[in-house]
């Protein structure tokens, strides 16, 4: 099948430039990275269009990104630069967001901010942000360790919304709390071995909520400069712990309740 006029062809040299998209290296060069997904497209649409660059697409999907420039790619092309087991036939080349890979807080902060320290899956990752975005959180700060936001896994999983938050990824991460305590934040780390319910972390008006490695949990750093370990209560007789993405799902919903006063 022929491509439409308005749809350039995959060269070479382009491929060679989408895969490097792979890599933290040829984001930073380039200042770009790869969205996955003809729903997470249409998200990254209706958030923030202006961010997408061009989209690559096989010829099946071409008719629903007319307002953007268009690669058109074959089926072998296309598998080549994508990262999913079972390809979804469209990608879009996203910019990446200002200040990502710095330690310096955004001059818009907001009240509500989900740390995440050392956590390695990029599936938790995006899911967390994806999450964060959904119960109105501003902003995501990660420690150096964590799996980078922008890989197309954590893209995948964050399903388009990873531009609806700013975030920060810094080994300075635990100085960025503690100016953010220094402003007034309450910081609550989810911990297996607290003892503080769910509830103090209930519509505080400044909240940095921090989530620690899927292993190990906080580091004794964090929990140091925390004001409280939160603790969700479950049957450890029959399930040793949550998972992160879990465990942070419940705590971001707890912090939209409002709390009860004694």
């Amino acid at each position: 099948m022929p491509l439409p006029s308005r749809v350039g062809p995959v060269s070479l040299n382009l491929l060679k430039r989408y895969k490097t998209l792979a890599t933290k290296k040829g984001r930073l060069e380039l200042g770009l990275f790869l969205v996955e997904g003809n729903r997470a497209i249409r998200q990254m649409m209706t958030s923030h269009p202006d961010q997408i660059v061009e989209i690559i697409t096989t010829e099946e999907h071409v008719s629903l990104y007319g307002q953007y420039p268009v690669r058109g790619a074959t089926q072998k092309q296309f598998q080549s630069i994508c990262f999913t087991k079972t390809p979804q036939g469209a990608m879009a080349v996203v910019r990446q967001p200002a200040g990502i890979y710095t330690d310096r807080l955004p001059d818009t902060i907001g009240t509500h901010i989900l740390l995440l320290e050392d956590v390695q899956d990029p599936g938790n990752v995006g899911t967390l942000i994806r999450t964060a975005v959904a119960f109105g959180y501003s902003g995501v700060m990660l420690s150096e360790q964590c799996a980078d936001p922008l890989s197309p896994k954590s893209g995948q999983a964050a399903a388009g919304t990873m531009l609806s938050v700013w975030m920060r990824r810094t080994e300075g991460y635990l100085d960025l709390v503690r100016a953010l305590k220094d402003r007034g934040y309450l910081v609550v780390s989810a911990d297996l071995n607290g003892e503080d319910e769910p509830t103090v972390v209930g519509r505080r008006e400044k909240l940095v909520l921090a989530l620690g490695n899927e292993a190990s949990g906080p580091s004794p750093a964090l929990i140091g400069i925390s004001d409280y370990r939160l603790k969700i209560p479950i049957r450890r007789d029959h399930a040793e712990s949550l998972n992160v993405a879990t465990c942070g799902a419940i705590a971001m919903y707890m912090s939209s309740i409002p709390v009860r006063s004694p």
